[in-house]
């Protein structure tokens, strides 16, 4: 190179700048593989999604499945199954409430 050459190659590639590129993304790769993070889309917001579903449907449920057979056991229809569904509602919305207080990774 002379004093007044800019050190570019005249095509546009600089043969540096290519090898510099592949030596990143090379660092890039093993340190996603030396932490352990995948160059995948999170799934954890799929995944609170269900715990949410899981918990609309389960508290619910659990409860009104519970009071009914409190109130075939006990004779006290309709007051067991009534009240332990709300119960149930009161502990998924609970449950929802601090699924959505995690943070995101």
């Amino acid at each position: 190179m002379t004093a007044g050459d800019p050190g570019q190659d005249p095509n546009g590639v600089d043969p540096r700048l290519t090898s510099l590129d592949e030596r990143l993304q090379q660092a890039h790769h093993a340190e996603s593989v030396r932490t352990g993070k995948s160059e995948r889309a999170s799934t954890r917001g799929y995944s609170q999604g269900n715990r949410v579903l899981a918990e609309l449907i389960a508290g619910p449920a659990g409860g009104a499945l519970v009071g009914w057979l409190l109130d075939r056991w006990l004779g006290i229809a309709p007051w067991g199954l009534m009240v332990l569904m709300i119960l149930g509602i009161g502990v998924a919305f609970r449950n929802i409430i601090r699924i959505s207080n995690e943070r995101p990774e």
